[in-house]
């Protein structure tokens, strides 16, 4: 999930940002759907193609430092890191409908080829490259598999806790590695959040302080400088002044760790060369990366499109995530994801067009060849001071303050999720995450509003739920409202809401009526619940009746015999009305 700015699903805007979670405000302008005219570059025009190529530039200066640690995290060279930004580029702006998504490397997509890698081969080593590859290009075949099937409805189960929970831990993982960076102290990057914790703790006296002294300074920049002037790209910035002062204080030589030799020339198209094996083993990370960046890719380009009143296509968007991880994995790249802060990014420098996309393609082809050996003394601990303050962000303590306020519960699940990706790890740690969404969603289905509906002796009004544990409608009358489908889930709770009412009743109940409004289905294990307690109230001599059945379940009703025998009436009071005992 990414190196993301704090409105994590949400576009930058200058003043009252929403939540990084929010749901995006949905635009009912008349032109949002109008057909328009197909071109390759929407939007594009001789009047913006300025600020278009300004915005490219400014989107190649962010993403160049953040690319080359998140291949470092992910154990990759940097070079990865930037032939991700080379063709992948080039094809999601040619094939996405919006114009404001931004497929790149992130620090989620980072963070779960790192933790799912590092069991199966060895960093640095040709299996472990091929491997990255092949996740990039499975994860593109589910993202297509997603387009083609309409599959992207699958995300939602990812709820907002859930979200908030898991990019937390994920960024705390990340941060832990970065800081011993920063120290100049070196931890097992395959070993699991606390174990790497514990080695940090236990080699703070091996701290080299020429690269914590250079960390520091990077840090104290990237956060001070930013909020004065939040539109520069202080991050190519701080690198470059870093970069500078390895070559003018020659700090290798005094122990301080740089890149490397990168190697010069553009990315080559070649197929990743492994067992099948190797490719059954990336499959459940490139299904986890998939599904996260399907929630945030299609939230974030819905909210965009709603702010600027362009229309999309959220499974052409699918289809050019995909394209983009199989371009990426075939050009020696790894998996990429939906990046937030490059689109905010790009929102500020004013761009509406793919165009930028294209611009920092070519910037970072140019740079692989003819520039590789500048890359060279760029000091590591300066990169993790980069990539540490931008997942910082992402830990979400704010949003954690913020759900406690509202809902204990939801904190609770929030608070799990982060807890099991530290204890687990990420893998286990989303498989985690659906399971709590499902468990939250079954516990709020099998306890739906269940109401003894009440009114006034005016017939122009509706029947509503009762303020007070009076227990009927009218003397003699219960009209109960279930507002939910009837399901194996909820139809205990069904049953004892009937029985309960019938005996709580302060008068002798002659008749029941279930309203069905709410009711959208019923399923065999509803319908059988649904038929005992029919047979229980007849038993007890009470007359049964349906209201407000909708049309659609009205033929489910009847093929599972379940209106034999009693009344239908459109509305409570009708019902009612014609149920009262006399008198």
């Amino acid at each position: 999930m990414p190196d993301h700015s704090p409105s994590r699903f949400a576009p930058a805007r200058r003043s009252h940002s929403p939540s990084r979670f929010a749901p995006a405000r949905r635009s009912h302008s008349p032109s949002r759907f109008a057909p328009a005219r197909r071109t390759l570059l929407p939007g594009l025009t001789r009047h913006n193609v300025g600020t278009e190529v300004l915005a490219g530039i400014t989107l190649l200066a962010i993403a160049l430092p953040l690319n080359i640690g998140y291949a470092q995290i992910a154990g990759l060279p940097p070079t990865a890191g930037l032939y991700a930004l080379v063709l992948p580029s080039v094809v999601f702006a040619l094939l996405a409908s919006s114009r404001h998504l931004v497929a790149a490397p992130d620090a989620a997509a980072a963070a779960l080829v790192g933790s799912a890698l590092s069991g199966v081969a060895v960093a640095g080593t040709e299996q472990y490259a091929a491997m990255a590859a092949a996740q990039a290009i499975v994860g593109g075949l589910l993202f297509t598999a997603c387009a083609v099937f309409r599959l992207g409805f699958l995300a939602d189960f990812l709820s907002k806790p859930i979200l908030i929970g898991f990019v937390g831990g994920l960024a705390t993982d990340i941060l832990l590695s970065q800081i011993a960076k920063m120290m100049g102290i070196k931890v097992s990057s395959g070993a699991d959040f606390f174990p790497r914790l514990a080695q940090l703790v236990s080699r703070l006296g091996a701290v080299h302080w020429g690269s914590l002294g250079l960390s520091l300074a990077a840090v104290a920049v990237l956060l001070t400088a930013r909020r004065r002037m939040p539109t520069v790209p202080w991050a190519l910035i701080v690198l470059i002044a870093a970069t500078v002062a390895s070559v003018t204080l020659h700090l290798p030589a005094h122990g301080v760790a740089v890149l490397g030799s990168v190697p010069a020339g553009p990315p080559t198209l070649s197929f990743p060369r492994l067992d099948w094996h190797h490719w059954v083993e990336v499959l459940l990370p490139a299904l986890a990366i998939t599904t996260v960046t399907v929630g945030e890719g299609l939230l974030l380009a819905r909210s965009y499109a709603d702010k600027y009143d362009y229309p999309t296509s959220p499974n052409r968007d699918l289809a050019a995530f995909g394209a983009a991880n199989i371009a990426s994995g075939l050009s020696s790249g790894f998996t990429i994801g939906s990046s937030t802060s490059r689109a905010a990014a790009m929102d500020q420098a004013g761009s509406r067009t793919r165009l930028p996309l294209l611009v920092m393609a070519a910037g970072a082809l140019l740079l692989l060849i003819f520039g590789a050996d500048l890359l060279a003394d760029i000091p590591s601990p300066a990169i993790g001071a980069i990539v540490g303050v931008s997942v910082a962000k992402l830990i979400g303590i704010g949003e954690f303050r913020h759900l406690w306020r509202l809902s204990r519960f939801e904190f609770s699940v929030a608070a799990t999720c982060f807890a099991g990706v530290l204890l687990i790890g990420p893998l286990a740690g989303i498989v985690l995450a659906f399971v709590l969404s499902l468990i939250n969603l079954l516990r709020k289905a099998a306890r739906p509003a269940v109401d003894v509906l009440q009114g006034s002796d005016d017939p122009h009004l509706s029947l509503t739920a009762a303020d007070d544990a009076t227990g009927e409608t009218v003397p003699g009358v219960i009209a109960m409202r279930f507002a939910a489908p009837i399901f194996f889930g909820n139809a205990q709770t069904l049953s004892a809401a009937i029985r309960t009412a019938v005996h709580r009743a302060p008068h002798p109940v002659s008749a029941f009526v279930l309203d069905m409004e709410g009711v959208t289905d019923v399923d065999v294990t509803g319908a059988e619940a649904l038929a005992k307690e029919l047979q229980w109230l007849q038993g007890q001599g009470i007359t049964f009746a349906y209201s407000r059945v909708r049309p659609q379940l009205r033929a489910n009703l009847e093929r599972m015999r379940l209106f034999q025998g009693h009344r239908v009436f459109e509305t409570n009071r009708a019902a009612v009305a014609a149920l009262r005992p006399a008198g």
